[in-house]
């Protein structure tokens, strides 16, 4: 049986698709690189995993993406290179605050020496790249999977890195059997609203959860843009059919939401179930992003700034390679609004959990 190789680990979706391999049968043993700095979070998290899962093993070595052979030993590399059949790099900062350097430190330099590494790799059937949706940038109208076209304008570095390292990777697709995926703003698991932490549409559950005193919480701005939003399982389902699937080889492919709620709709939602009124009146956007401007505010309201351009970005994600091949598998995105309340559930059950919670700068 075929031996995976992950960085990312212990993050969210890393846990996640190991457990999703292990227990679909279609691994037993997974290699995963770890920062020195995370080796004790990692072996917690491979002891979980390894107590669900008694017949599988997850091998943890010591490394970094951004230093040549990933900053492994010799002996390490001669061991684990002839193993890997699958390699899966989702290691990255996923911070909308990112500064620069740091951002194209790890997402840019340290995918050109994945890339490097892969190349190696004698017996590799299948590099799964984990990019975003999000490289489009400012671009507006349909994105569609096989472009890759530099946009005007990023929103934040986290977005201009990640274009920059899937440019990296689209250029190794004539050497190597490529698997690109481009997830859209990932939530937490849609039937048990699971996460390790509160970033993204969460921004808005805090918000209105510390806004729900007041008399009544208005819309903020006014916007006729969707916001693409996945919940983890969807990933787990497509990320592992299609790592399988030949039609997927040399392939990006979407994984957003084929069908996205508008901003406005899901905000009215999460309102609703939260204090169980809808919105009434508006409050400026310009206002609200010169209120984020300020620290005290955005920490008072557990709200990153950069979240509000997210609102009125009118852009479509084209899902029709993805959705053609995952429909063999009957594999399908859960519906936002409809699966909300377990999402919301267990927003409240751990919102005094600092360990969820995004440090806002």
């Amino acid at each position: 049986m075929s031996v995976h190789f992950f960085t990312g680990f212990p993050g969210f979706i890393s846990s996640q698709l190991i457990g999703e391999l292990f227990r679909k049968k279609k691994t037993q043993k997974v290699i995963a690189l770890v920062l020195a700095g995370e080796i004790s979070k990692a072996m917690i998290e491979k002891g979980k995993i390894e107590v669900e899962y008694p017949h599988c093993k997850i091998e943890v070595v010591e490394g970094d993406i951004t230093l040549p052979n990933l900053g492994m030993t010799d002996e390490a590399i001669r061991d684990i290179l002839p193993q890997i059949e699958v390699f899966w790099h989702l290691a990255a900062i996923y911070d909308l605050a990112v500064p620069r350097d740091i951002a194209w430190k790890v997402n840019v330099h340290g995918t050109a020496m994945v890339n490097d590494f892969v190349r190696t790799l004698p017996n590799l059937q299948r590099y799964m790249y984990f990019s975003t949706a999000y490289v489009a940038g400012t671009r507006e109208g349909i994105i569609r999977e096989n472009e890759l076209i530099r946009p005007p304008a990023f929103k934040n570095y986290y977005e201009e890195t990640k274009f920059e390292a899937e440019l990296r990777v689209e250029d190794l697709k004539s050497e190597v059997p490529i698997t690109i995926i481009r997830p859209g703003i990932v939530r937490g698991h849609s039937e048990t609203g699971e996460t390790i932490k509160f970033d993204g549409p969460y921004f808005f559950l805090n918000m209105v959860d510390k806004l729900k005193c007041l008399p009544f919480i208005p819309y903020i701005g006014v916007s006729s843009s969707a916001i693409n939003v996945v919940p983890v399982d969807y990933i787990l389902h497509a990320a592992t059919f299609l790592m399988d699937d030949k039609s997927a080889e040399g392939k990006t492919l979407h994984l957003t939401d084929p069908n996205p709620h508008p901003v406005q709709e899901v905000y009215r939602s999460m309102v609703k179930i939260i204090t169980n009124h809808y919105p009434k009146g508006r409050f400026p956007l310009a206002l609200a992003k010169r209120s984020l401007q300020v620290p005290f505010i955005r920490k008072k309201l557990g709200v990153e700034q950069e979240t509000l351009d997210y609102l009125t970005w009118n852009a479509v994600f084209d899902t029709t390679e993805a959705v053609a091949i995952l429909d063999k598998g009957n594999i399908t995105c859960p519906d936002f609004i409809q699966t909300m309340p377990k999402m919301v559930d267990f927003y409240l059950a751990h919102k005094e959990d600092k360990n969820y919670h995004i440090s806002i700068k």
